[in-house]
């Protein structure tokens, strides 16, 4: 599942329009495919097949047909090496900076939602069914979405992926921006794939949540009980000083601006926090269950 124009506005939308209704998934945009042609227009150039660009931008086959078909953003690490493996003509790079960040992938329900959380000037996180879609790896995205009902096509499988991968760019981007995620210990115990998937896995969480703005802290098992079983939390604020939270279900989101509602979730949040590992606690746990697979 992920600028917004008036914070105001977004908010009496989500009041008036339950989310997920009178929306429809949007396809890739005209300048991601565009550049996606001049990438495969290039390639073909200069003799190169997917897999031989692939193995010189040290990205997968498929991150290649991504770009190429419009379905994914372009890491900065690909543009550049491909600029190089096709003839440095300036090209890519020149295309890469009117690329517009479309929202093919996303479920309608989140849009509002990935909108403001890529404006928010602080991000919290409590997750107790899924490893967080911004500390997700690669392998555990497909695997997720993979594991959906309905199933999806190849094509909207590659575009999800393609939605969340560009997601977490944002952490990348946004250095001075505090992201805090509490996550249950049983998340990193599911397993999915076999034990290198597994390992994959901790190790993209242990990398993404280095960064001195991202803390991560995990609820051991023996926690017990706590105020946030209800469900998953997520807390942002706003430019303007503004908190929002947002909860999730089977098939719906829902954006939550009544102050009286977005305080209690902040307490419930801040309760937790004081009941979690701390984050040297919780990096060592994660690297425990890394070395006992």
């Amino acid at each position: 599942m992920d600028m917004v124009q008036a914070e105001t506005t977004t908010v009496v939308d989500a009041r008036a329009v339950p989310a997920g209704e009178g929306e429809r998934e949007p396809h890739p945009s005209d300048s991601l495919r565009t550049f996606g042609a001049v990438v495969q227009a290039l390639r073909e150039h200069v003799g190169l097949s997917r897999s031989e660009l692939a193995a010189i931008v040290q990205f997968s086959k498929h991150t290649v047909e991504s770009v190429e078909l419009g379905r994914r953003m372009p890491d900065e690490a690909f543009v550049e090496r491909a600029e190089e493996a096709t003839g440095n003509t300036g090209a890519l790079r020149r295309a890469a900076r009117h690329i517009s960040r479309g929202e093919a992938g996303l479920a309608a329900w989140f849009r509002r939602w990935a909108r403001l959380e890529r404006e928010a000037v602080s991000l919290c996180t409590y997750e107790c069914r899924l490893v967080p879609g911004l500390l997700q790896s690669e392998a555990y995205a497909r695997a997720v979405f993979e594991g959906t009902i309905p199933l999806r096509t190849e094509e909207e499988l590659e575009e999800q992926l393609a939605a969340r991968m560009e997601r977490q760019r944002m952490m990348r981007e946004r250095p001075k921006v505090p992201f805090s995620f509490i996550v249950e210990e049983h998340v990193f115990r599911r397993r999915f794939g076999d034990a290198e998937a597994m390992r994959g896995l901790m190790d993209h969480v242990l990398e993404r949540s280095a960064p001195r703005n991202v803390t991560l802290q995990v609820v051991p098992l023996e926690a017990g009980l706590h105020p946030c079983l209800d469900g998953s939390v997520r807390i942002l604020e706003t430019p303007a000083r503004q908190r929002l939270g947002y909860s999730e279900g089977q098939q719906n989101g829902r954006l939550i601006s009544d102050r009286k509602e977005v305080s209690l979730l902040c307490q419930r949040y801040e309760t937790l926090r004081s009941q979690a590992l701390s984050p040297n606690e919780s990096r060592a746990l994660l690297e425990r269950l890394r070395g006992e697979l």
